[in-house]
Formats: C-alpha cells, structure tokens, sequence
C-alpha cells in the first residue's frame, strides 16, 4: 500500500490507493462465456500478478 499509495510521476499524475477490509465471497467465478469474453493485458512489471481484464472486440 505504502509503495503504491505515494507514487506519482513526473507529469503530476498522483496515485491514491485504499486497503479494502470488506468481507467478500469466496469462490464465486464467471461463466465460461464470460471468461472467454475477456482479454488478460500482463503488465511487463511482475506480470504475473499486475495485470488488467478487458472485454474482448467482437470481430466485424
């Protein structure tokens, strides 16, 4: 949290970053439909646990 919450950029760009201590289900998972519908963008820094979830661009 510390390193995150107190990062900022050159260009003035602040973070500001929140422990969330609410209670949330466990195991509660998408449908296959849903998953498939998603694009997984690693991040090149620590990849394997910084990464963003974007729907997928259906083909025209």
């Amino acid at each position: 949290m510390n390193l995150i919450g107190n990062a900022a950029t050159r260009e003035g760009l602040e973070i500001k970053a929140a422990l969330d201590e609410r209670m949330h289900a466990a195991g509660v998972k998408g449908s296959d439909e849903e998953i498939t519908g998603l694009v997984v963008e690693r991040d090149e820094f620590h990849g394997e646990g910084s990464y963003r979830l974007k729907p997928r661009v259906p083909a025209v």
